[in-house]
C-alpha cells in the first residue's frame, strides 16, 4: 500500500481533503489510476529532491511534467 504523509499538525481532514492521509492498494507493481486521482486531478510525485506533477486531463490522458 502507498500512503501520503501530512507534515506538522493540521486539524482533523475530511473525506476529501487533499491534505488527508490515505491508503492505496498496489498489486504487484500496479496502481489503479482512479485510486491516485479520487480526491482531485493533480498529485505530485516526490523522487530524490525533485517534484514531479501527474495530471489526469480533460481528455482522460495522464501528463507528467517537472
Amino acid at each position: 500500500m502507498i500512503e501520503r504523509a501530512t507534515h506538522g499538525t493540521p486539524a482533523p481532514a475530511g473525506p476529501h481533503d487533499p491534505s488527508a492521509r490515505r491508503a492505496i492498494m498496489m498489486i504487484d507493481n500496479q496502481v489503479e489510476s482512479r485510486d491516485l486521482f479520487s480526491l482531485g486531478r493533480e498529485i505530485v510525485i516526490a523522487h530524490g529532491d525533485d517534484r514531479y506533477r501527474l495530471r489526469l486531463t480533460s481528455q482522460n490522458k495522464l501528463i507528467l511534467t517537472k
